[in-house]
């Protein structure tokens, strides 16, 4: 029986209070740049899910930080390369946005087979170095989140 992926995701953004953000290049696409994602397993929550991958693709443990949910999905097509790990016909992911507020750059860990290297790069080198759009505007937004933060 062949197992496919859910057409539904999380990207979680891991960064520090000084807005410095790590970004993990993929193993099989040298060059594309992203923050932590990975799909769905079973029923998981979507909290689950954020900080399973967050432990299997850094080693970090989500429960010593501070894990948000944004409350906030994007709706992307599917490459074209990576449709075959989803059931026939599914050509669209929903993806759910989380992020990870570190006190300062934490030991990562990387997982091999899923990235070749890391980068601790300030936000906005951080924006403009993601392949997946979603992940640029995530970034982005981070000084207005920590600036609402503050503010409450």
């Amino acid at each position: 029986m062949t197992t496919y992926k859910q057409p539904v995701s999380v990207l979680v953004v891991i960064y520090t209070r000084a807005l410095e953000v790590l970004l993990l290049e993929r193993a099989a696409h040298p060059g594309f740049w992203q923050s932590v994602t990975g799909s769905r397993e079973d029923d998981e929550s979507l909290i689950a899910t954020a900080a399973r991958e967050v432990g299997e693709e850094t080693g970090l443990d989500t429960s010593r930080f501070e894990l948000s949910d944004w409350q906030q999905t994007n709706r992307y097509e599917i490459f074209k390369e990576w449709r075959h790990r989803y059931a026939p016909g599914v050509t669209e992911n929903t993806e759910h946005v989380f992020s990870l507020l570190l006190p300062e750059r934490q030991p990562v860990t990387i997982a091999p087979d899923e990235h070749r290297q890391l980068l601790w790069l300030n936000w906005q080198e951080a924006a403009t170095k993601c392949f997946s759009d979603s992940n640029r505007d995530a970034i982005l937004e981070l000084p207005a989140r920590i600036a609402t933060r503050q503010a409450t």
